[in-house]
């Protein structure tokens, strides 16, 4: 089973008037008994019954009889039980309330405990609820800034990359050009390493400026980003082929942002980590929005826990609204999808 990860809104107003209703008033409208008045209740039926008993004809001897023993002792039972399942229906609702303080995990958000129980334990509940929707809704803010200035800084380092250190390289390499032009014999071979040194850390700077800040998702568009990472991450241990249809609805800058982050952090533990020789990209339209498949033949996830990279994706999911799912392939290794919802806007028709 994967693990899904889903984004909603906190609750509406009336969602949470209603867990408020219902906290006061129970369901159906009707008045909704507390916890209090169900014990202190039926401890006073006990009482009372027993001292009608004791007021009435009934009579304890001394010594106690055995019918009389029997008499007492069923009632002390009856109430017993009695308490005993007020209690039990009563502390129901407070132990679904523990498991699910136990259980919440704002990266999967969207997990709620039912409003239900006595009025005490109803308002507990919505509390709780109430304060995992403000929870959440800050946290979502707080990631969408911290990522908004993760990307503004890759962008920064990136250009400092190709403006500084790329253009440093290659007034470097033209210098070595000019001086193995004029090199003796016998130092021309050392001059050419070190231009081949040179060229490759050229062509190393270039390649992680391309992974920092995204040209070509900017300026070609996302399934040309897509296209190009599998290209780039094509190597010859690992063979990435790439399917994406050219139907797809449109999406916002952030979210085209996002399906290119995942699919490179999936790709990036595919080559690191995985042991995979092959590996599959996927884009393609589905009901309601888009489906981004990264799949790969690798070791698959086992019980290591989940890193960095892993949720960096949840987070990065959580932004746009989108479902993000890890799971074995079939056949073994990891397949991670995440499915973007879009909103259509409707097509209306101008004057004629």
């Amino acid at each position: 089973m994967g693990v899904v990860t889903d984004i909603r809104s906190g609750r509406s107003p009336e969602r949470v008037e209603g867990a408020e209703s219902y906290a006061k008033g129970g369901r159906g409208g009707s008045r909704n008994v507390s916890l209090f008045w169900r014990i202190f209740s039926l401890n006073a039926a006990g009482l009372v019954v027993a001292t009608a008993l004791l007021l009435g004809p009934v009579t304890v001897s001394t010594p106690v009889l055995a019918g009389e023993a029997l008499v007492l002792l069923g009632g002390l039972l009856m109430l017993l039980a009695g308490n005993a399942l007020v209690l039990r229906f009563g502390l129901v609702p407070l132990q679904r309330l523990d498991r699910a303080m136990a259980t919440a995990d704002l990266l999967r958000p969207g997990s709620r405990p039912v409003v239900a129980g006595p009025a005490e334990t109803a308002g507990l509940i919505t509390t709780y609820n109430t304060m995992l929707d403000r929870l959440e809704a800050e946290r979502a803010a707080g990631a969408a800034r911290a990522l908004s200035a993760q990307e503004s800084e890759r962008h920064r380092i990136a250009r400092e990359l190709h403006d500084e250190v790329g253009q440093t390289l290659t007034a470097v390499l033209l210098q070595l050009k000019r001086v193995a032009d004029r090199a003796p014999e016998d130092l021309r071979e050392e001059v050419g390493q070190a231009q081949e040194a040179t060229r490759a850390g050229l062509d190393e700077i270039r390649r992680i400026a391309r992974r920092l800040r995204p040209g070509v998702l900017e300026e070609l568009g996302l399934a040309s980003a897509l296209r190009s990472l599998t290209n780039e991450f094509t190597t010859h241990g690992l063979t990435v082929r790439h399917h994406v249809t050219g139907d797809l609805p449109a999406l916002t800058p952030e979210s085209e942002l996002v399906v290119y982050r995942v699919a490179q952090e999936g790709l990036t533990n595919t080559a690191r980590h995985a042991a995979a020789d092959r590996a599959e990209l996927r884009l393609q339209p589905v009901p309601g929005g888009v489906e981004l498949l990264v799949r790969d033949n690798g070791t698959g996830l086992g019980d290591a826990p989940e890193g960095a990279g892993i949720t960096g994706m949840r987070e990065r999911a959580l932004l746009i609204g989108a479902a993000l799912t890890l799971e074995p392939a079939p056949g073994g290794g990891t397949a991670i999808r995440l499915r973007v919802p879009v909103t259509r806007t409707p097509v209306t028709e101008g004057p004629r």
